[in-house]
């Protein structure tokens, strides 16, 4: 039975299957935070005397059978219970009869769903931190150790300027660096519990919120009520954007990729168990795992716009769009964690290829250094910028390593400043 329908109504087949949620995986990856929810609820209850102890201690208990079975698959959300809440508040009046009537007081599900949301994004946002730090730290691995392999640098998408694979691959290390500052901030802004506020007008219950909001370790209260309806939405896009950040770093690491393996150019020997081939092409080996990472990037991206949508001109308070913003949201937690997975897998399985990367530069590289070098024997820039454009034949080539290795002010911390990198991705909580 629906927690809101009437003793003796009838409910339209089509009405269930339009509107109750069609997203039972998402529903159920949401029942360990509810019955955190729903037992610090307990513990709350008991606390300013709506509950009997033993009325408490048995609500525990069914919520911790039912935490048990789901762990084992034996506890999951069918179309019948609508969502995990009601799944959860009618085993417990199933088993318990009217103790299991009062664990709803002085809470709707608006803030209980608000409550499990926020307690499973906060868990997801440190995992997606864990997992950013380690794919940092292991391409900060590998930059070390190509610090000064060679490596042609792009704009335009043609070869620029003398760089290496150190400073190509660091780059990504303090672009993640940045993201993972993101997240943290987003999950700040997350860290506010919103049980207690009820349908978004709170409740003439005496419930004590300071209570569940250290039972439940959130580091503040989220004070107003209605806000805690309106944030519903506007938070999740907020933890997307978060996401979409680290998206955006892992896209252009699968762009360059794609590229820099391909047949023709070929700067890297990546490990053939990553590539997939051609059902007619025998000859094919491609970096398939890259371009499904890009076109994730779009997913992630997608969500966000949607969950962003979906907020937006709805009368302040609770409404029933926002239903639908689960599955968005946990499935871009999964994207996100899987595409980090599997870029971790990718930079420990490949390798740069030295004799190629050599072989594609040219005297044209060296041009904006050559005019650099005549700007420290004391012309101005403009002047040997002239010279040296219009006499490019002129253009002395060098070699490559000693190129990357003189230009040890990059960074300010001398070389390539992997060293500060390391220093500041060491400092990241």
């Amino acid at each position: 039975m629906k927690l809101w329908q009437k003793t003796g109504s009838k409910i339209h087949p089509a009405v269930n299957k339009y509107i109750i949620s069609k997203n039972l995986e998402a529903d159920n990856a949401l029942l360990p935070y509810d019955i955190q929810g729903s037992i610090a609820q307990a513990n709350m209850l008991e606390r300013i005397g709506i509950l009997m102890p033993q009325e408490r201690d048995d609500l525990i208990q069914g919520l911790n059978e039912i935490l048990k079975a789901h762990k084992k698959g034996e506890f999951l959300i069918d179309q019948e219970n609508e969502d995990v809440h009601t799944a959860i508040e009618n085993y417990l009046v199933e088993k318990y009869g009217n103790t299991g009537k009062k664990i709803h007081t002085g809470r709707s599900r608006n803030d209980q769903v608000l409550t499990a949301q926020r307690l499973q994004s906060k868990d997801k946002i440190k995992e997606t931190i864990e997992a950013a730090k380690k794919i940092a730290q292991t391409i900060l691995k590998f930059s070390q150790a190509h610090e000064f392999v060679p490596m042609p640098g792009y704009t335009h998408t043609q070869i620029a300027m003398p760089s290496s694979v150190g400073q190509w691959s660091s780059s990504f290390v303090e672009s993640l660096i940045n993201d993972i500052h993101a997240l943290e901030g987003v999950h700040k802004i997350i860290d506010q519990n919103p049980l207690g506020t009820a349908a978004g007008f709170g409740s003439m219950i005496p419930i004590d919120r300071n209570f569940t909001t250290k039972e439940l370790e959130f580091s503040q209260i989220q004070i107003n009520p209605i806000y805690a309806q309106n944030s519903r939405g506007k938070l999740e896009a907020f933890v997307l954007a978060g996401l979409m950040q680290v998206m955006l770093t892992l896209g252009k690491i699968a762009h360059d990729l794609v590229w820099f393996s391909s047949t023709e150019i070929k700067f890297f020997d990546i490990n053939p168990a990553l590539m997939t081939g051609s059902s007619i092409m025998p000859q094919k080996k491609n970096l398939d795992i890259m371009e499904v990472l890009r076109a994730n990037v779009h997913v992630v991206q997608a969500h966000m716009f949607q969950v962003q949508s979906v907020g937006m001109n709805l009368i302040s308070g609770y409404n029933k769009d926002l239903k639908i913003i689960k599955k968005p949201v946990l499935e871009s937690f999964q994207i996100t964690l899987d595409s980090l997975a599997i870029t971790q897998i990718l930079f420990e399985n490949m390798q740069p290829n030295k004799e190629r990367l050599l072989d594609s530069f040219d005297d044209s590289i060296f041009a904006t250094d050559a005019s650099h070098n005549l700007v420290l024997s004391g012309m101005s820039f403009r002047d040997a910028y002239q010279q040296i454009g219009e006499n490019l034949d002129q253009v002395k080539a060098v070699d490559p390593l000693e190129n990357i290795k003189s230009k040890t002010h990059i960074g300010s911390t001398g070389n390539l400043g992997l060293e500060k990198l390391q220093e500041r991705l060491e400092s990241v909580s």
